[in-house]
């Protein structure tokens, strides 16, 4: 008994040890609740002694709102269940909550009754707070956007959050336990080593820019940071890395580096300006285009560079569609730093905040000087004789014009006399072209001298002049300037070393008359000197209207002529056109013909004048316009796929509705594409009114139906005429190809209008070749088209089929 005692107090001295050394607080009560034993773990805990607590019921360390788990906890153990491991809220001493995990067993007595409660309470409060941060923190690393990754110093993967989903494509279950070296491209995988090396001995590795694979392939720019995860003892258990998605940095880079490469080596001058129109930057072009350093303009406004050739008409337009549309863009004149004036091509727009507030301007400008001055030859040699130096036809032709027109306004006259020199043949014939050229040179400087500044002196070509004198008063007066004239032409002329002489015939008409214009008006002065030339030269003859006697029968000629369209007594006849270079047929042209009954078939020329500007010019106009239809459609159902050129007389194209007739005429014949019609304007005629002329044009381009200007050359085209006229294709005046092998300035002038065609991209056809050697002369000069006698005569619609099975193409020609 004895030695049961001493087991028992051995056992009892044992436990109370453990529950004095235990860090839990065990704690027992009775089933009503009070405190029965209370342990220092249960001070450490509680904060209350156990002579505070023996005795008082538990209920104190409840909050208010968990007074009812102490009756659910009573209820547990007096049915005998243990309550095991439930965590709760309880309040320390000084009223601080903590958090507690509970286990609570029924005490029994020797008959297994139960008497009471023992309470096994663990202050899991730092547990819970660290699980809450452990919590925040994995709420952070699955919300963030960057790749939040974990691995071992070996590089497998431990940790991978929904961003790095996203970046790679893999899945958290795909990659977790898998080396990182799935994400490194063959040539990256020497940085994995690298890393791994770093972080084995404790180094962090701060954002450094790299590229990745996705689980699709494609390459991603990463920006990386590394640190070592450390255990408590301080070693190195692994990696955390965070990575960064930079593909939008790094396009957003390249796209600035592409801006500031454009900046910095574009060929066009950029300058920027701020809201005051101060410049804040120019570019390397900037610089070599006006000479002026960076340094040297930044805080210079536009007026600047002003070079003084531009006036209110040219800068005020520029403005107010920069006010108004926030950009504009014009030709301007500017003067470099050394003082020389450039011109260039400006763009300027204004660059707005989101809010739509003005924040900088941008000029764009690129120095057009040599094309400026290339057009500015090409205009001078499209208005001035080559030779001499004088107005060509055209320029006398708009040069008349406006002299008319000054006539009228002012109520004055003028005169218009054409001069051909005779005996000229004979010196070029005798001497050779180049004495001839110097004589003409000669000549035209000698009658300049006998005209007044006010007057125009124009050459024609060959030995032909034409001179418009103004306000001439009197014909008194008008015939001593004439006389003047002559005496010039009849002075010798020294010429390489030989004294040369020649006369002039001369006609003259003056001006004003009624219902004329400026091409009647050189037609009456040529048939007045044709009148000077056949009453024996050196001399001039004045255009006598009353031999207006001859438009008293034209009349009669009108019926003539409409009976003949009723009669069908009208054919039209067809000429080829062909590439020389090629042999091919490109096309044809209509021509009309008048099968009279009893003059036999007439020319053009000899009936379509008396109709220029009557209505019968409209009709007969229609009719050609239906025939050549109908014949090209015979021709496209006989397998002949052929362009068709129809000549449109002045009157017909500016009537009102011709592009709807055009339009009804073309649905008769649904088989003929618009695209195979050419129509020919006249050049004189479509310049009479520009702006009517371009509209209807443009309303036939809209069907597909092509324009030729015909006789170009003839009238008067300026450059910003012939940018405004919407014509394919110029027709070289076959007047100007008959002689230019002969004549040099027949020669310049084809060269001319060839050269404008090529600058305006423009087709050009040669009309009135009869020769191979024109032909080779065209081609060398850049014109492949052509048509004329050597080639083939207009003809019946009958001859043109075995025409075309005929037809060879001139080896000479071809093999040029």
């Amino acid at each position: 008994m004895k030695k049961l005692l001493t087991h028992s107090s051995m056992a009892i001295s044992f436990f109370e040890s453990v529950l004095r050394s235990c860090d839990d607080a065990i704690i027992t009560k009775s089933l009503d609740g009070r405190v029965t034993s209370w342990n220092p773990a249960a001070e450490r805990i509680f904060g209350y002694t156990e002579a505070e607590m023996l005795g008082q019921s538990l209920l104190l360390l409840f909050p208010p709102d968990r007074l009812n788990e102490e009756r659910f906890i009573i209820e547990r153990v007096m049915l005998g269940e243990l309550v095991d491991h439930f965590e709760t809220v309880r309040l320390r001493k000084d009223g601080l909550p903590i958090q507690v995990s509970v286990t609570i067993s029924p005490i029994r007595d020797e008959h297994g009754r139960v008497v009471g409660a023992s309470k096994i309470a663990r202050d899991i409060t730092e547990h819970m707070q660290l699980h809450e941060h452990l919590q925040y923190f994995k709420a952070l690393v699955e919300s963030t956007e960057d790749a939040v990754i974990s691995k071992t110093p070996e590089g497998i993967v431990t940790s991978w959050n929904a961003a790095a989903e996203r970046l790679f494509g893999y899945r958290t279950e795909e990659m977790l336990g898998q080396p990182l070296l799935r994400l490194l491209p063959l040539d990256r995988l020497h940085e994995e080593d690298d890393i791994l090396a770093q972080i084995r001995v404790g180094q962090r590795i701060q954002h450094f820019e790299t590229v990745r694979q996705t689980k699709a392939g494609t390459l991603v720019p990463v920006s990386v940071s590394i640190s070592p995860i450390r255990d408590a003892a301080g070693r190195v258990q692994g990696a955390s890395k965070i990575v960064r998605d930079i593909s939008a940095q790094k396009a957003m880079e390249a796209q600035l580096r592409l801006t500031a490469s454009v900046f910095t080596h574009a060929n066009e001058g950029i300058a920027i300006a701020d809201v005051q129109g101060q410049l804040i930057d120019v570019n390397q072009a900037f610089s070599r285009i006006t000479g002026y350093a960076r340094e040297e303009v930044l805080g210079k406004t536009a007026q600047f560079f002003r070079s003084g050739r531009d006036g209110p008409e040219v800068l005020a337009p520029l403005l107010r569609d920069l006010l108004e549309q926030g950009h504009c863009q014009g030709e301007i004149w500017s003067r470099r730093k050394n003082g020389e004036a450039y011109a260039g091509l400006l763009t300027v727009s204004r660059v707005c905040d989101p809010q739509g507030r003005v924040q900088n301007y941008v000029a764009l400008f690129a120095d057009v000087t040599s094309i400026r001055v290339q057009q500015e030859r090409l205009e001078h040699i499209a208005h001035f004789d080559a030779l001499t130096n004088l107005p060509n036809r055209l320029l006398l032709s708009d040069r008349l014009r406006q002299a008319m027109g000054q006539c009228r306004r002012r109520g004055q006259s003028l005169a218009v006399i054409y001069l051909d020199l005779d005996g000229f043949k004979t010196i070029n014939d005798s001497h050779g072209h180049d004495v001839g050229d110097s004589f003409l040179m000669a000549v035209a400087q000698h009658m300049k001298q006998a005209l007044r500044e006010t007057d125009t002196l124009a050459r024609m070509g060959g030995d032909e002049f034409v001179a418009v004198l103004s306000d001439v008063g009197c014909v008194e007066s008008c015939v001593q300037s004439v006389e003047r004239i002559l005496q010039a032409c009849a002075a010798p002329q020294s010429v390489a070393g030989l004294t040369l002489q020649a006369s002039a015939s001369i006609g003259v008409t003056l001006f004003p008359q009624d219902d004329v214009d400026a091409d009647q008006l050189l037609r009456q002065a040529d048939q007045a000197m044709y009148e000077a030339k056949q009453s024996g030269k050196n001399r001039f003859h004045i255009f006598d209207p009353v031999q207006d006697a001859e438009l008293k029968s034209r009349a009669g000629s009108l019926v003539e002529l409409r009976q003949a369209l009723h009669a069908e007594e009208f054919e039209l006849y067809y000429q080829p056109k062909v590439n020389m270079r090629t042999g091919a047929v490109v096309g044809v042209e209509a021509l009309i013909r008048w099968n009279h009954p009893e003059r036999g078939l007439l020319l053009p020329a000899a009936f379509l004048p008396l109709v220029n500007g009557h209505m019968l010019e409209e009709l007969l106009g229609d009719w050609v316009l239906e025939r050549g239809l109908r014949q090209l459609s015979e021709w496209q159902r006989r397998g002949l796929d052929l362009q068709l050129s129809l000549n449109v007389g002045a009157r017909q194209i500016q009537r009102p509705g011709f592009a709807a007739h055009l339009a009804a005429c073309l649905a008769s014949y649904p088989d003929v594409a618009p695209s195979r019609i050419e129509l020919e304007v006249l050049e004189s005629n479509a310049l009479d009114d520009i702006e009517q002329v371009s509209h209807i044009m443009r309303d036939c381009h809209q069907m597909g139906v092509r324009f030729a200007v015909d006789d170009f050359g003839t009238g008067y085209s300026s450059l910003t005429y012939l940018r405004r006229l919407p014509a394919e294709t110029l027709k070289i005046d076959q007047s100007f190809v008959r002689d230019m092998l002969d004549d040099a300035e027949d020669l310049a002038i084809v060269q001319g209008v060839i050269s404008l065609a090529q600058a305006f991209r423009r087709e050009v056809v040669a009309e009135g070749v009869e020769s191979l050697a024109q032909g080779l002369k065209l081609l060398a000069m850049g014109c492949e088209l052509a048509q004329g006698f050597v080639i083939a005569c207009p003809m019946p619609a009958a001859d043109f089929g075995p025409w075309l099975q005929r037809w060879q193409p001139f080896e000479a020609w071809t093999r040029s």
